[in-house]
């Protein structure tokens, strides 16, 4: 599908908020290389997205046009176990400040990144945007996954009161370079990139990882992540019909992901195989395994005119690259 009236402008200021992280350092790279240099990236020293006034004030005084939310406090299940009321305390924070400022700032477009852990555990596979709420959630993430419900709750309502501009896009799992790769927080892609090389250089015979290795999970490489906000920001009106439902409400969210799914036990292998270790893996059966399965439906997007372009074997040599790049000059995210 071609669109010819792109619905921002290269002289469009653009915020994006959390610029610094895996997926907002990738936006940022993939605006520049399209030729959005009038780029708004604060440091979190300079604008502490938790703080209402601060965000109030940086808002009136930068006056920008665009603005992207990809900051949130992220991790893999542990993470999400231990720090269940940080995860909903600081997300609901962040988003609550960045879209009320970003609202009564009147901008022109805004885009939130959700989770396609905002599905219920057991909806009907691949799931699809109108599954949101017709369940119980995994309790493993659901703190996080209520907080991301609830900014996109906040997104649509203002739309519906108020017309405000907005899209809400669902990203399957993320990974890519820049990821955190602390086996105890992080999420299970780069959490085994880590193990599994360090297993290698340490000539370890076994190393062990959580679960079964049975759950299913759909993997998205950040950059293609990146391609899809700006595809969106440019292309797809707040008042597209995919936004909305049978009854015309607006729902304003979009999957985002590659329609193809891997066992982790799979995935284990395939990153065993990149990097060269021959080692034994150990499934500890003690430790939980999460969603049984999480394949989005991404008929919609895929309708709209945009595909994911990178395959998850080429996406982990390149993230794998970076990874080693990184490791040897001490700048890792831990």
């Amino acid at each position: 599908m071609i669109y010819k009236n792109k619905l921002i402008s290269k002289k469009d200021k653009i915020f994006i908020a959390g610029h610094t992280g895996m997926v907002g350092s990738s936006i940022k790279r993939s605006l520049i290389k399209k030729g959005y240099t009038n780029l708004l990236c604060t440091k979190r020293k300079e604008l502490d997205l938790l703080n209402f006034s601060k965000v109030k004030d940086w808002f009136i005084t930068n006056k920008p046009d665009i603005v992207i939310l990809a900051a949130a406090k992220v991790g893999g299940i542990n993470a999400n176990s231990i720090y269940s009321a940080d995860f909903i305390l600081e997300n609901l924070k962040i988003q609550n400040n960045v879209i009320e400022n970003a609202w009564r700032q009147n901008i022109k477009r805004f885009l939130f990144l959700g989770s396609s852990c905002i599905y219920p555990k057991f909806a009907e596979q691949p799931l699809k945007e109108e599954s949101l709420l017709s369940g119980s959630l995994e309790s493993t993430n659901e703190s996080y996954a209520l907080a991301k419900i609830a900014g996109i709750k906040l997104c649509s309502a203002l739309k519906t009161q108020y017309g405000f501009d907005s899209i809400c896009l669902m990203p399957t799992n993320l990974y890519g370079p820049g990821d955190n790769y602390n086996v105890q927080n992080s999420h299970v892609l780069p959490a085994m990139i880590s193990k599994i090389y360090d297993a290698k250089l340490r000539s370890l015979n076994k190393i062990n990882c959580w679960g079964t290795g049975s759950p299913m999970r759909e993997f998205l490489f950040v950059d293609d992540l990146a391609e899809a906000v700006i595809f969106a920001l440019e292309n797809i009106s707040s008042n597209n019909k995919y936004l909305y439902d049978c009854e015309n409400n607006f729902k304003g969210i979009l999957n985002v992901g590659v329609g193809l799914d891997i066992s982790i036990k799979e995935l284990a292998e395939l990153i065993s195989t990149i990097i060269g270790y021959e080692g034994e893996i150990f499934w500890d059966k003690t430790k939980p395994d999460g969603t049984p399965k999480k394949l989005l439906n991404i008929s919609k997007l895929t309708n709209l005119g945009w595909t994911a372009k990178t395959t998850l074997k080429e996406g982990i040599k390149i993230t794998l690259k970076k990874y080693i790049e990184d490791l040897n000059k001490n700048i890792l995210r831990y």
